[in-house]
């Protein structure tokens, strides 16, 4: 499926990739729909099913049952485990990778505790990791490796990283020099926000701003099917917003950052403050302290949420965070948001709460397949 060059050569790898990027959409479709959709010439797409035929990609399922005259249309599908890609996710102590198919379906997955501290005895360990799972699933169509912090993916270096206590790592190079596969780096955040546009079946010709609540506090807007990054790689960086003047120590250094007041550590901390022993395993013993820490902290982010619809206008807002589970939490976000915003902007701005947490692996390997079917100039 490789092809290099300009000119037709350049345009048949990029009708490929429209195709596979279709195929993925769609789950099931016809070599005419396919055309229409892709407004490619039906012998184009012809030629494209049957060499991904040949190469037992994709199978053609049988005729569609329709009632008018003429040649039935034959539905063809892909075989989405004959495609697979990885996705391997470092945080502070901790690696946890998933192997998916084409449709992101997970095959497999590990998570294991680990010290993070020195960037070169974890690259070591990374280098064998993806060696093996190269091993054990030579249909890989590459790697996604995702950090903590300020990511350059162009070059794959972290800048900074506070969660890993890096700086300046380069994290590409090494393994390039021994896994024989694209390779990608980026935040974890902004691959897990990939996987959540996907999920909710948002449209891609939208912007959307993903949020995640954990450890630490991210976000990342995804524009056109692509992730934002910015001129120095801190596009989204919701967290490290001043929320608060002179407020609690960032681990970035700052005070007053809106992750601590939202973040796994800050909640923990708050809690602990209104009730001796109170902590997120016996939440039932003060619910009305629950209740008010909660509706606090979504005011705290509808109003951070506010600046990101009228600077970003995004159709989307997706909160993935601990706190959805609790109705103060996420009414308190929706009330100040609205409160502090254009009421035309918060009316076409659509909220979505995740009930289920987005893995960040899986994003990444959601990102090795979306860098497979982009087309080049």
């Amino acid at each position: 499926m490789k092809t290099s060059g300009k000119g037709p050569a350049l345009l048949r790898l990029n009708n490929l990739k429209r195709v596979m990027a279709q195929l993925r959409t769609a789950r099931i479709t016809t070599r005419q729909d396919l055309a229409q959709a892709l407004d490619l010439n039906k012998n184009t797409v012809s030629l494209i099913v049957d060499d991904l035929l040949a190469q037992g990609l994709i199978q053609a399922l049988g005729p569609v049952s329709v009632a008018a005259a003429g040649r039935p249309k034959i539905e063809i599908a892909l075989r989405p485990e004959t495609l697979k890609t990885v996705g391997i996710m470092v945080e502070r102590n901790a690696v946890h990778w998933r192997v998916a198919d084409y449709f992101s379906q997970v095959i497999a997955e590990q998570t294991w505790q680990t010290d993070t501290r020195d960037p070169q005895v974890l690259m070591h360990e990374l280098v064998e990791v993806c060696q093996t799972l190269h091993a054990a699933h030579p249909e890989l169509l590459g790697i996604g490796l995702g950090f903590p912090g300020i990511i350059d993916p162009q070059r794959g270096r972290v800048h900074f990283s506070a969660q890993l206590g890096w700086q300046e790592v380069d994290v590409l190079t090494p393994l390039l020099n021994a896994v024989p596969l694209p390779l990608y780096v980026m935040n974890n955040v902004k691959a897990a926000a990939l996987l959540a546009v996907q999920q909710l079946g948002l449209r891609q010709s939208h912007s959307h701003f993903y949020l995640r609540i954990g450890e630490g506090l991210g976000g990342a807007l995804v524009e056109q099917g692509s992730v934002l990054t910015g001129s120095s790689w801190t596009a989204g960086e919701i967290g490290h917003m001043q929320s608060q003047h002179n407020g609690l120590r960032c681990d970035c250094g700052r005070h007053g950052c809106l992750e601590t007041l939202l973040s796994l550590p800050a909640i923990r901390q708050q809690l602990g403050k209104r009730k001796a022993g109170l902590t997120l395993r016996n939440l039932e013993a003060a619910p009305a302290i629950v209740q008010d820490v909660m509706h606090t902290a979504g005011s705290h982010l509808g109003q951070a949420l506010s600046q990101v619809m009228l600077l970003m206008n995004p159709a989307s807002i997706i909160v993935d965070g601990p706190w959805n589970a609790y109705p103060a939490f996420t009414q308190a976000v929706r009330d100040a948001a609205q409160a502090s915003t254009l009421a035309y902007t918060f009316d076409h701005t659509a909220l979505h709460f995740l009930p289920e947490r987005i893995d960040p692996a899986n994003g990444l390997a959601l990102a090795v397949i979306t860098q497979y079917e982009k087309t080049e100039a």
